[in-house]
């Protein structure tokens, strides 16, 4: 016999106001797992036009000409990342239920397909490391602990890490992207913050959710892209929408997602072809391929 999902409603005894709250409970229960949910954002595409994405099993490829194969098996990474020469950039990261500990390492798939650990199995979570990449192959990621703020930091390829910014006025830094020449773009509970070279910050978008208040917003925004001309595309995940900030500060929707699909990552190429990582419960990863002229492809 199946095992109910709720097994404390067996207890109550409808109708009544004990039997309606334990309802509405359940219902936030699993309104919040799709809220909270972090599923794969990672979506990219080379110079050869090969995509890649996450389902947090595996990492798919998507070729040209369309056709569907895995690039990186059993793997669990959230986020891509592409280098100058095509290699691939990915974590796998695990839970260890018996210790009760993380686990993770960093993983690079070559042109030619071959995957190779350059970070080793390293126990805990993955720090002073990120995909989150420009084209001169810097690196940043947020520091959230850092005494005296939260940080934004910056890898060079010759491995010094310097500060970008640090603030006190963060709240909730969750995903993050930067334009090829490198102004940081980033999501601050569901405010779209952006952070230039030289370490001016500004609010380019608030509340993208919609939502007035801007508590409970952790991962109803996900993922992110950008350009150097200024742009940024958001995956809004609680409201099934890609949005896309101008340059000039003006918000438009540019797709949205069917139920119970919805959008994690975004990828917005030059040729003005826009991919779309999206997921549903159970989970099921797929991508939505809009072209310029408005036609679109699941695959």
């Amino acid at each position: 016999m199946r095992k109910p999902k709720f097994p404390f409603l067996r207890w109550l005894k409808p109708p009544g106001v004990a039997a309606a709250t334990a309802l509405a409970l359940a219902f936030a229960i699993e309104t919040n797992t799709i809220a909270y949910g972090h599923p794969g954002v990672g979506i990219v595409r080379d110079s050869g036009g090969n995509v890649f994405y996450t389902d947090l099993a595996h990492v798919w490829r998507l070729a040209p000409d369309g056709t569907k194969s895995i690039a990186v098996t059993n793997i669990h990474t959230h986020e891509l990342c592409l280098d100058a020469a095509d290699n691939l950039y990915g974590e796998h990261l695990w839970y260890e239920g018996d210790s009760g500990k993380w686990g993770h390492y960093v993983w690079r798939r070559s042109p030619g397909g071959q995957v190779t650990k350059i970070i080793p199995p390293t126990e805990g979570f993955l720090a002073n490391y990120s995909f989150v990449r420009d084209k001169a192959g810097n690196s940043y990621w947020a520091d959230r602990d850092a005494k005296g703020g939260p940080a934004i930091r910056k890898r060079s390829p010759d491995g010094t890490i310097a500060t970008v910014l640090q603030s006190t006025s963060f709240h909730d830094i969750r995903f993050m992207t930067c334009s090829p020449g490198g102004t940081v773009y980033l999501i601050d509970r569901s405010d779209l913050i952006q952070i230039d070279p030289d370490g001016r910050m500004r609010v380019r978008a608030e509340r993208l959710t919609g939502d007035w208040f801007k508590f409970n917003q952790r991962h109803k925004v996900q993922g992110l892209c950008a350009d150097d001309a200024g742009h940024v595309w958001v995956a809004v995940s609680d409201r099934r929408e890609i949005k896309k900030v101008s340059k000039d500060g003006a918000v438009t929707v540019v797709s949205r997602s069917t139920a119970p699909a919805r959008p994690n990552g975004v990828l917005a190429t030059p040729d003005g072809h826009l991919w779309i990582l999206e997921d549903s419960l159970p989970k099921r990863a797929r991508v939505r391929h809009m072209r310029p002229d408005g036609t679109e492809r699941v695959y």
